[in-house]
């Protein structure tokens, strides 16, 4: 809980004709993996014949040579990367999920949340499912398969089960002749699709993702919108559209998705610009150098330097060969595991009154051992700047953000945080700035989740709230 984490990455591909579609999901899913390290997967239909490869592990690690031969060609592929907020890491949870029925095949690929996913869960098996997968997007494949039974397709089926899922969910799913694209009506998470040069379509979680593999951009998947692709081109269902806001997460714009993505509209990297600015304006501070924590904290410390004219600087060199699957052998290693990803560079700080940007403090222990290697190497001041509001409240759709008792501004002062951290002064993006920064055009229907910043949560939320470690 020192860092926070998103769910999952979707990935889809259909092609008009057979190809290599699986690399195109490897590299899909290899832009997308900050947004998941636990697991992935790789679902490829060739001729209406499913073959699927997951496992736990990163992109890189899971594909090898072998398991792409595997896959080989198809027409229809899907792809995974998982970081799962609810259930556990074993292999079980890897996604894509595939079920097969008297119908046919369908595989599905969840980035989200369910709010609702226990009751849903109970109900199914009180009717006879079973689960071997203990997240929320186990529930999905029964429900859907449910309603296939006594729907004349897919798309059908999928129209029936929207209005019982609560919470946020963007969705992938194939069956052996169609690729499905699905966005929860509050938008909570992004989904996009393009088109290649030789006319095959991609979905996929981030826009960076599409740039992966030269997919031209057309547009996002609107909230509440079903998207089919298959032989006869793409078919746009809006039957769950109404007047329910767009409330995406606005932790997107901070923290979760690359800066080279643009997600309803909106830059990313002009987003945590626009951030970094909001802060200089809210927090001054008389200060000789701006830095910002690799790699989220880094726009926004642009940002707040070009607003404030205070010099930016970079102020740490990040270890590129160590992710967030890093593995520490002792609990003494795992305490510098901050030393050993990221160094000051003492030239930038030495005797400088530094203003340091991050993207969030959650624990606050990560924070003070970033702020301790900028007093080691020299800094005379260190005044932290969050580019986020504090977190007060648990996220029920898709982050990892715990129960009240783990969130170090729930259980101090203002005061006493500048103390734990070892800062100067500490400053935080009010809740009025963050839903400020992604200009999402005249879009008056368009709205931010801020719940784990106000408690304002766009859906109803579990009667019994859980520790959600």
């Amino acid at each position: 809980m020192s860092s926070l984490r998103e769910e999952c990455g979707v990935f889809g591909v259909y092609s008009p004709i057979k190809k290599e579609v699986a690399p195109m999901v490897y590299y899909g899913l290899f832009a997308l993996q900050h947004r998941g390290q636990e697991s992935c997967g790789i679902v490829v239909c060739d001729n209406g014949l499913f073959r699927s490869y997951k496992d736990i592990g990163i992109v890189n690690d899971v594909f090898t040579k072998n398991t792409m031969d595997y896959l080989g060609q198809g027409n229809i592929a899907l792809g995974h990367v998982r970081y799962g907020t609810s259930g556990t890491d074993n292999k079980a949870d890897a996604q894509p999920m595939v079920v097969n029925h008297i119908k046919g095949n369908m595989a599905l690929a969840h980035n989200g949340s369910l709010v609702n996913y226990k009751e849903l869960k109970k109900e199914a098996e009180l009717e006879g499912a079973i689960f071997y997968s203990t997240s929320d997007a186990g529930v999905m494949p029964y429900l859907i398969t449910k309603e296939r039974l006594v729907s004349e397709n897919i798309e059908e089926a999928i129209q029936r089960v929207m209005p019982k899922l609560v919470g946020s969910f963007s969705l992938g799913i194939m069956t052996h002749n169609k690729l499905v694209a699905v966005r929860d009506k509050h938008g909570f998470r992004p989904l996009s699709y393009g088109q290649t040069d030789d006319g095959t379509y991609v979905i996929a979680s981030e826009t960076c993702a599409l740039d992966s593999v030269g997919a031209h951009f057309i547009r996002d998947v609107n909230p509440g919108e079903i998207i089919v692709f298959d032989e006869h081109g793409v078919k746009s269902i809006q039957t769950d559209i109404g007047d329910t806001k767009k409330t995406i997460c606005v932790f997107e714009y901070i923290y979760f998705a690359r800066p080279d993505s643009v997600i309803d509209g909106c830059s990313v990297h002009k987003a945590r610009l626009r951030a970094g600015s909001f802060l200089a304006l809210e927090h001054p501070v008389q200060a000789d150098i701006v830095i910002g924590v690799p790699d989220s904290g880094i726009d926004a410390a642009i940002g707040y330097a070009r607003q404030s004219g205070i010099p930016y600087g970079i102020g740490f060199i990040k270890n590129k060969y160590i992710g967030r699957t890093f593995i520490a052998p002792s609990q003494e290693f795992r305490e510098n595991r901050v030393r050993i990803k990221l160094n000051p560079i003492s030239a930038t700080v030495k005797g400088k009154r530094v203003v340091l940007i991050d993207d969030s403090i959650v624990r606050g222990t990560t924070s003070a051992r970033i702020v301790k290697l900028l007093r080691d190497a020299g800094a005379l001041e260190v005044h932290m700047r969050v580019s986020a509001p504090p977190f007060v409240n648990p996220c029920y759709y898709g982050t990892d953000i715990a129960s009240r008792d783990k969130l170090i501004a729930c259980n101090h002062t203002h005061e006493e945080i500048e103390k734990i951290i070892g800062v100067d002064s500490l400053g935080y993006l009010s809740i009025n700035s963050a839903k400020q920064i992604a200009n999402t055009g005249n879009d008056k229907n368009c709205g931010y989740c801020t719940g784990c910043f106000d408690n304002n949560y766009p859906t109803a939320i579990p009667e019994i709230q859980e520790d959600r470690d």
